[in-house]
């Protein structure tokens, strides 16, 4: 790792310490933590330094939010909803709204996006919220469910349907009129990262907050910042394994039964060796993909499909692997691996379920299968 790269891996890990399973329990995430790492420009380290960001590629975004995906999974969502809505902002933003908004990002400010609707989940385009234009205010009524990291956000990037017919992106301050935060209690996973259902009843803000005037092509605001969520939860994922692969090895290295430890034992051994290939193999996907965005290659939307399937299932079925290795030890709540196959099985659903990957991965094999033609990959 780089320099800033192993110092920011060094801070994060000071920060978490060993409170993740605190966290895990009572389901939030201290506030101030979440704004000094903001502040330092942790939570969205694409963000150019022009910004107040890091400038960091998505090679070196990859491995540290794998890093903090090991440590904890909540605090790796902050960072997937705030790096997605800076993601959007500076795709869809126009030149002053990013030199607006962005230092924010960068400065401890929390923001979190909206897409999804109680009929909207992975069909987007039954979207129903409506952005209304009234002079130089915009009215925004909708409501959107399972919003991450909301509950502690400052501002909500919502995604709706313009008065013209185009879809549009709006910034709404999460205290404005109007706004109602209904935080998810007790989720299945990540549970402390600030999953919310957000009611938007008549909501005024001004019309400069619609990055880049509105009027897009739905699917072009939805897939921006879905293809940053999707990257990141698929780092993340390299985390989780990399978490399960630590606490399965020690277990195993330690725990004795009949006169050997676990990991003498043929069958405990073969869980073992899953585990490092998994590991291994959603390493080099992601790395991958992250060199897709890097080098600007035509694949990129497909390899970061490939790679948000191939670790989020990944790591799903080695959170199993991992807690029959513990055992009852891995059953306690809070315990790493406990926290593991929840979280895990929530990556198998968020940004894009591992039906939809399956489907959208298909769609690319039918767009350009070439019978009998040797396929050239760049070296």
């Amino acid at each position: 790792m780089s320099g800033g790269l192993t110092a920011a891996c060094a801070t994060v890990t000071g920060f978490v310490g060993d409170q993740a399973e605190h966290w895990d329990r009572a389901g939030t995430l201290p506030s101030d933590l979440l704004r000094k790492l903001g502040a330092a420009g942790y939570l969205c380290p694409q963000v150019p330094a022009g910004y107040g960001g890091l400038g960091w590629d998505s090679a070196r975004d990859g491995e540290f939010t794998a890093h903090v995906g090991s440590l904890c999974s909540s605090l790796r969502s902050i960072m997937t909803s705030q790096g997605m809505a800076a993601w959007t902002i500076a795709r869809l933003g126009s030149e002053a709204q990013q030199a607006d908004l962005l230092p924010r990002l960068t400065g401890g400010t929390l923001a979190a996006v909206a897409f999804s609707e109680p009929g909207a989940g992975s069909d987007l385009s039954a979207i129903r919220t409506r952005i209304v234009r009234d002079r130089d205010m915009l009215v925004v009524d909708g409501h959107k469910t399972w919003s991450t990291a909301v509950t502690y956000a400052d501002y909500v990037v919502v995604v709706g349907i313009m008065d013209d017919g185009g879809a549009g992106a709006v910034v709404v301050p999460t205290d404005a009129p109007g706004v109602r935060i209904d935080r998810i209690a007790d989720p299945l996973g990540c549970r402390a990262a600030g999953h919310a259902d957000v009611r938007l009843t008549r909501v005024q803000v001004p019309a400069a907050q619609l990055l880049g005037g509105g009027g897009q092509f739905l699917p072009l605001v939805v897939t921006t910042a879905l293809a940053y969520g999707r990257m990141s939860v698929a780092w993340g994922c390299v985390g989780i394994l990399r978490a399960c692969l630590a606490a399965a090895g020690t277990h195993a290295k330690s725990r004795r039964q009949f006169g050997r430890t676990l990991g003498e034992h043929q069958l405990v051994a073969g869980h073992l060796a899953d585990l490092m290939i998994a590991e291994q193999t959603t390493l080099r996907v992601c790395e991958h993909a992250s060199r897709c965005w890097d080098e600007g290659l035509p694949d990129q939307v497909v390899a970061t499909v490939l790679a948000k399937h191939v670790s989020a299932t990944a790591a799903a079925r080695a959170a199993a692997v991992a807690v029959q290795v513990l055992a009852s030890a891995g059953t306690r709540e809070g315990h790493t691996v406990a926290r593991a196959y929840r979280d895990a099985k929530c990556m198998e659903i968020i940004e894009g379920s591992n039906e939809m990957c399956q489907l959208l991965l298909a769609d690319h094999v039918l767009a350009n299968v070439r019978p009998n033609e040797c396929i050239e990959r760049p070296s």
